[in-house]
């Protein structure tokens, strides 16, 4: 006996999906239930047992009942699936959950109706089984008597199956970790340490562009941060009006891109390496109205990380500018995150600079999307040296798996809780004690205290390359200066670290 394709495995290569395959892949046969992970892919075996009638009614009752749903397959069957098998199906099993929840799909993902009565029995049930699919806030279809908690609407919606690591993150409590540390900081540490964590993440954002901004072109980003909670990502003019404030205003634009953009690199004399090409511009503007949806529909989302982490990274794939766009896929997190609550107020969490230190990883991130789509894209250079794309590809966009994406998010807002806010707000705590001490010794001008501390707390004091710093101090002065400042900085820093050690709790994952 050997194997067969069941669930949304069979529906893909049975209906000919076009399309990115589900990151799980359910076979049946004579092997006991049993997971096999190799990267990225998932296997799931089935004893012949659970073999369900190799029809697309089976396989998709199999997929609701056992499967996470991966949104471009489930969409792509709506779209081909016969739209009398589903109503039969219903008319069978009129109260049945998963007869309901197909029913919900079908009308959800094609905008048609079936020929069939509102039910008006049987209890709600949600569209997405919550154990086996990170979910939205619910509301109700009372046709079908199905809770719509989908992670998106009909035209872009995603998949993030709920991992141990996503799981083990959302009972960490990462925002709460990091207003015990706001709240248990000096309001004047606080009010330092959360403008040097702004400009951080400014500095950090160009720099994973590899871009040297101007002063100005910072300054701009920066307000735009500290401005985020009056940003609206709903509204195109909001959209609009934050990349003219970031960009050049040569490259400031007036609705969104009607030439084909893609990313590369210049390798040679006319030769240019193609990393990902993004949605031809004839499809950008509807993807962009369905993306503008997605952020409405994810108001209130029961999970901030997810919601922004959806929004952002499908902002990016789409690049609807000519520039800016990875600078404003980077402000959406602070936002969404902000809207939701889940940052501290006027906070935060500067995941651009964590991403600096990982960018191998954010850029395998990125891959997760951009490298089967380019496998799937059609394209070639025209005589101009333009990319044309010869065949559809804005279904690619639409739905895709952001598991990988949520988790890498989820590391990077731990990295800046456990990280960047805790070293900052130490660092200035013990900046502060050091300088303190050093003026009640010497009445040295701001700028050269200022500098002697500095150099304490990075080496421990002053370098033999560095007393040229300080030539109207005497070797002795220095050696005494140093040690008045080290011990203050020992003080600072030894309740620090018991409340450090208080607040730490074991890492997700481990």
């Amino acid at each position: 006996m050997t194997e067969i394709r069941v669930g949304q495995n069979a529906l893909y290569h049975h209906l000919g999906i076009d399309g990115i395959p589900p990151s799980v892949e359910s076979w049946c046969g004579p092997t006991s239930r049993r997971t096999i992970i190799d990267g990225r892919r998932v296997t799931e075996k089935y004893p012949m047992i659970y073999a369900p009638p190799d029809n697309p009614v089976g396989h998709l009752k199999f997929a609701l009942k056992n499967e996470t749903l991966d949104m471009g397959t489930i969409a792509a069957t709506m779209q081909v699936v016969d739209p009398h098998e589903i109503e039969d199906w219903v008319r069978d099993e009129p109260t049945g959950a998963f007869s309901r929840r197909a029913w919900f799909l079908y009308e959800w993902f094609t905008g048609k109706r079936l020929d069939l009565p509102d039910t008006t029995a049987g209890s709600y049930v949600d569209a997405l089984n919550k154990e086996l699919n990170v979910t939205s806030d619910g509301s109700n279809s009372s046709r079908h008597r199905v809770v719509d908690n989908m992670l998106g609407v009909p035209g872009m919606c995603f998949t993030v199956k709920p991992t141990q690591l996503i799981e083990d993150y959302r009972s960490s409590a990462l925002n709460a970790r990091a207003q015990d540390i706001v709240n248990n900081a000096q309001p004047e540490v606080l009010e330092r340490a959360i403008q040097y964590l702004f400009t951080k993440e400014t500095k950090s954002s160009f720099e994973i562009e590899r871009e040297e901004p101007t002063a100005q072109k910072a300054e701009r980003f920066l307000a735009a941060l500290r401005g985020t909670a009056s940003f609206d990502p709903a509204k195109v003019s909001d959209i609009i009006s934050l990349q003219n404030v970031i960009v050049d205003q040569r490259y400031a634009a007036n609705g969104f891109r009607d030439f084909q953009n893609f990313v590369g690199e210049n390798i040679g004399p006319d030769q240019e390496k193609v990393h990902f090409i993004c949605p031809k511009p004839e499809d950008i503007n509807d993807l962009m109205a369905q993306w503008s949806e997605v952020t409405k529909k994810l108001r209130g989302c029961p999970d901030p990380v997810v919601a922004a982490t959806v929004i952002a990274f499908a902002f990016v794939y789409l690049h609807p500018f000519e520039d800016g766009n990875g600078r404003i896929h980077r402000f959406l997190m602070h936002n969404i995150l902000s809207r939701e609550g889940f940052t501290p107020p006027n906070f935060l969490f500067p995941i651009s600079a964590a991403i600096v230190r990982d960018v191998r990883g954010y850029d395998a991130t990125l891959e997760n999307l951009s490298k089967p789509v380019m496998e799937r894209t059609a394209w070639a250079w025209d005589q101009d040296y333009n990319i044309v794309v010869k065949n559809q590809t804005d279904h690619l966009f639409r739905y895709f798996d952001a598991t990988e994406h949520v988790e890498f998010i989820y590391k990077k807002i731990e990295d800046t809780v456990q990280k960047d806010l805790k070293e900052e707000i130490a660092y200035i705590t013990e900046f502060d004690a050091g300088y303190k001490a050093l003026n009640k010794v010497i009445d040295m001008p701001n700028r050269k205290a200022s500098l002697f501390v500095r150099l304490c707390l990075q080496n421990g004091g002053i370098s033999n390359t560095k007393k040229d710093l300080f030539k109207e101090l005497s070797e002795d002065e220095i050696s005494r200066l140093e040690k008045v400042v080290r011990s203050a900085i020992a003080t600072a820093r030894a309740p620090a670290h018991d409340e450090d050690d208080a607040l730490d709790e074991p890492k997700p994952g481990t």
